[in-house]
């Protein structure tokens, strides 16, 4: 079966073909098709919806597609659906030029705004939200957890698996960061491995 993959995360594709390794994966980017929908949804399932039916349009073919990011509990679940634009504590939606910042920046900037709230609470949690579209009337969404805790400081950040915030998200049961586990592994707890898994056994069906 061949499934299209709304992103042009080549991660996200890695993670995603991983998961479902009975299915042939396509990104976008991988057809020479141009994909950037605008992301205004005020959710992350929102989201999710937007670039499903966005690339549909474009293949009329099973589409799934996937938002996700991580909220932080002591800032008020951000930096949440702006995860990838997030510049700090005084762009945490993003650079008003729409750039975005180094990774690294991002994981420095995210403990500092943490820490200066002074909070004990370090809990944060990876959310993704999946959409499995047959069609635009007919589609299916699973939405999942990841929890953690941000590190103490960026000087704490560990590994180098995964992608994106991996390395500052520590996993106390394991005693080590996202980062620092096998992918093998993180696709069996993570948010998105979780949610693929759910969305899989409508695949199955088809």
């Amino acid at each position: 079966m061949k499934l299209y993959l709304a992103t042009g995360n080549k991660h996200k594709k890695k993670e995603m073909q991983e998961i479902l390794p009975w299915v042939e994966i396509k990104i976008p980017a991988d057809e020479g098709i141009e994909f950037d929908p605008v992301e205004n949804g005020a959710s992350f399932m929102e989201n999710s919806l937007i670039k499903a039916h966005t690339l549909w349009e474009i293949v009329h073919a099973p589409v799934i597609a996937d938002d996700s990011g991580l909220c932080v509990d002591a800032l008020g679940g951000e930096p949440g659906i702006f995860t990838s634009r997030y510049a700090g504590a005084d762009a945490p939606h993003g650079r008003a030029d729409g750039k975005k910042i180094a990774q690294s920046e991002q994981n420095r900037l995210l403990i500092e705004q943490l820490n200066a709230t002074n909070s004990k609470n370090r809990s944060c949690r990876y959310v993704c939200s999946i959409v499995l579209l047959f069609s635009p009337d007919r589609f299916f969404v699973a939405q999942e957890t990841f929890e953690g805790e941000l590190v103490e400081s960026i000087e704490k950040q560990a590994g180098t698996g995964g992608f994106g915030y991996d390395p500052i998200v520590f996993l106390p049961e394991y005693g080590c960061t996202v980062a620092e586990i096998s992918a093998e592994e993180k696709n069996k707890i993570s948010h998105r491995g979780k949610a693929v898994r759910a969305i899989s056994k409508l695949l199955k069906e088809e």
